[in-house]
């Protein structure tokens, strides 16, 4: 009863099978919605953060403060601002994907090599120039890295979403509304088939973020070159 045996979960899992998969579906439209939220806004506030020390050094420890702060503390305001649903999901999980692919990108942004920002500079390029011919896809497979990270909690963020603010409106509940379902009817084994559900989706959104690194870098990167050998 308190750890159901593999057996017992994969019968959960076939006889609730048409649940899950409407809710996994439901819990995807979030953790898609907030994860592309958070590539487009994290890849323009590493720019921000890239170009000038000066906003780098006034806006960095905001995004590290809101990073620390843990987001159930933000749930009532997320719940005023964003609305509850599918847009206090999507908030919440930018809120967690956010800051993996600033932390990376800006990174990525300030660790370009030297010698090739002389001959940049050598060349008279203007800083717009250096930044998207040569900082921007210098630091691409830090961003990348950072939305391997991302892919990885974007669920995790829209299961949290749906527990705390999400509803069951025309009976469209995602995973985080079954979580709590089969957990006040003490349906064990369907909670670890919901688990177990949740993870196969994060393996999904992964694999996606892994064939785009694979798009974006191989032809070029020289971890792929390595890889090959």
């Amino acid at each position: 009863w308190i750890l159901p045996t593999p057996v017992e979960i994969m019968l959960a899992a076939w006889h609730e099978q048409a649940r899950l998969l409407a809710a996994a579906g439901h819990t995807a439209r979030g953790a898609l919605g907030g994860f592309v939220l958070a590539a487009g806004l994290g890849f323009f506030t590493s720019l921000l953060l890239g170009v000038s020390r000066s906003l780098r050094a006034g806006l960095y420890p905001w995004l590290l403060v809101l990073q620390m702060t843990p987001v159930i503390v933000l749930t009532p305001i997320i719940m005023l601002w964003a609305g509850p649903g599918m847009p206090g999901i999507i908030t919440i999980t930018w809120l967690i994907s956010y800051f993996p692919i600033v932390a990376n990108m800006t990174q990525g942004l300030l660790s370009t090599d030297m010698n090739h920002v002389a001959l940049f500079r050598m060349a008279n390029a203007s800083r717009l120039q250096e930044m998207l011919l040569l900082r921007v896809p210098s630091a691409m497979p830090y961003y990348l890295a950072g939305l391997r990270i991302a892919a990885t909690l974007a669920p995790i963020g829209a299961i949290f979403g749906e527990y705390m603010v999400g509803n069951n409106s025309g009976g469209t509940g995602g995973l985080g509304f079954l979580v709590y379902s089969y957990n006040t009817q003490i349906k064990i084994p369907a909670l670890f088939a919901t688990a177990l559900t949740s993870c196969l989706l994060g393996f999904i959104f992964v694999a996606a973020v892994s064939w785009l690194n694979w798009v974006v870098l191989h032809k070029w990167h020289d971890s792929f070159e390595r890889a090959d050998h």
